[in-house]
Order: C-alpha cells, then structure tokens, then sequence
C-alpha cells in the first residue's frame, strides 16, 4: 500500500516551488508507508549540462576520508570521459553537474558514465539534463536534509513505500530511474507478477537493472518503448498489453507526465486538474491544498492510461 503522486505545471516554467509541493503531498501519504520517501524533480540547466545523483552508502563511508576517497574516484573516472562542472555532497547524496555534453540522449555515453560510478562501489541513483532523483529511509521529513524544498522545476513525482516484496533500503525506495536513459523515471504502486521475465528478456537485450524490484522493470519498458518510436502515450497502452499484475504508475521524462491503471483498476488514484496544472495522488486527502473551484476532480478507470506534455 504504497503512496504516490505526481504535479505538473502546464505553462512549462520551471521556477515554481515544486519540491515544497511535492513535500507536502508526500507528508499527507506518509500514511501509506514509511519505509522510504523519494522524489523526481525536473528543473532547469544550461544546455549541453546534466545532472548526477550519487548515492554513498552510509554503512560504507562513514568516515570523512573515506567520503573524500570515493568522490575523488568518481571524479578520477569521470574526467575521462566528461567534463565536470561543479560537485556538492550533501547528507549522502552526491551531486555532481556535467558539461559540454553534446547530445544529452547518447544512451552509449549515458551508459558509459553509469559503469564509471558503479565500479567504484556506489549507486547512480539518476542521470538527467533537467531530473533529479533525490530518495532516502523513512518519512518525508528524512528528505529536508537535501534540500528538496528549496527545488524549483516545471513538473515531478514522489513516493512514500511500504516494503512488501523487496527489503527496507535506499536503493529499492522509488522512484525509479529508466538507466541509461536521461530524465525517465517511474513511482509505483503495486505488485507485477511478470517482472522477472520482463527483465530477463531486456537483460538478453543489453539492458542492465541495479535491483530486482518490479518497479524498475517498468521505468526501463517504458523507456524502450519510446526508444523504439512511439509516443509516451502509446508506450503506456502498450504496458496495460504487457504487464501482469495490480498496479498504478506515474512516469515522468523531460516532457511531461503521464499515468497508467491496470486492467481491474486495483489501486487508486486521484487527479486534480485546471487550466494551471494537474496533479495526482493515491488519495485526495493528499491534493486538498491545490483545490479550488476551477479544479476538476475525478478517478481514472481501468486501464485508463493519460499524459500531459509541455
């Protein structure tokens, strides 16, 4: 019974507020579960820029010089195949701003920048030239440490978990980043029967996962689907088609987002929407704040799929 939500302004302008937003969805549906609370958010970087978020483990640097030690690797790896533009370090995620970058959908660069990082024994937790994705143990509270509040963007998710089928850790709390694809990631309510399958028929395909959650198998579906040419709406149509199981998902990339309901519409959703923005959560509890008489409210059916572009 996990917890999820999405915003999404529709003027495209991407200095709103929209961590304190997401914030205080994700503290409403911290009801729903405490095991992990993250965020995708989507803001705004100079061209030719992307962004990294790094997760250092805490049980493995725990010392300052070990700390030290692991950013100087990844800056060791990285500088062979990127130029890097700044890094901050804050709670035990590593940010890390690249530039020059020619062409933000080179998958194989993407890919390349992925295995540099992982070799050194720590997590990619995102690529992205406008996403960022920010998750850690516990209630929303845990997140005020990185500063989400402060996070101005155009659009993003969230997640609050109850670890049912996989353990309580950093690494399998949503969202879920697409790798290698930039800015594509997936919150998700709900249980995939098929996963396992699905992921090993992307694996013979060259994809890798860093998990064997069910919700990564989706983030990375949907990202070959776009990839094989078809739009985000489709490739969510597609998903109702192939995927096995209860669920609800949102998804984001760096043009919008969008939402997918299973065939049975086992598990719920909200959507709030005016000329302004939509938003959507697990419960309406959760979108009180943001309704007004302008706002239609209404429930999505089985296998209701729907975006919203910029």
């Amino acid at each position: 019974m996990c917890g999820i939500a999405g915003f999404f302004y529709k003027n495209g302008e991407s200095n709103i507020p929209l961590g304190r937003r997401l914030t205080s969805m994700a503290s409403v549906l911290g009801s729903r579960g405490l095991d992990g609370t993250g965020m995708a958010l989507y803001g705004e970087l100079p061209d030719g820029h992307l962004v990294l978020r790094i997760h250092l483990e805490s049980n493995r640097f725990n010392e300052q010089a070990e700390i030290d030690l692991a950013i100087s690797e990844i800056t060791s790896r990285l500088e062979k195949l990127v130029a890097i533009n700044n890094i901050e370090y804050t709670g035990n995620i590593l940010r890390v701003e690249l530039k020059e970058i020619e062409h933000n959908n080179d998958i194989e660069l993407m890919a390349k920048i992925t295995s540099a990082i992982e070799d050194s024994g720590t997590e990619l937790f995102s690529i992205g030239n406008s996403m960022e994705i920010i998750k850690d143990i516990g209630p929303a509270v845990e997140l005020e440490d990185y500063k989400v509040t402060d996070f101005q963007g155009s659009h993003g998710l969230t997640h609050t978990r109850l670890a049912t089928e996989s353990r309580v850790d950093i690494c399998y709390s949503h969202p879920f980043w697409a790798r290698p694809f930039p800015d594509i990631a997936v919150v998700h309510n709900g249980q995939l029967t098929n996963h396992n399958k699905l992921r090993r028929s992307l694996q013979r395909r060259g994809y890798e996962f860093s998990t064997t959650n069910d919700s990564e198998v989706i983030a990375v579906f949907i990202a070959d689907q776009l990839l094989n040419g078809l739009s985000l709406e489709e490739s969510l149509s597609q998903s109702i088609e192939k995927l096995d199981g209860t669920f609800t998902y949102l998804i984001s990339t760096s043009d919008g987002i969008g939402f997918a309901k299973d065939r049975f519409s086992t598990k719920p959703l909200i959507v709030a929407e005016n000329k302004s923005f939509v938003a959507m959560a697990s419960e309406e509890v959760a979108l009180h704040s943001m309704i007004s008489d302008d706002t239609d409210l209404y429930e999505p059916t089985a296998k209701a799929v729907q975006t919203w572009l910029r």
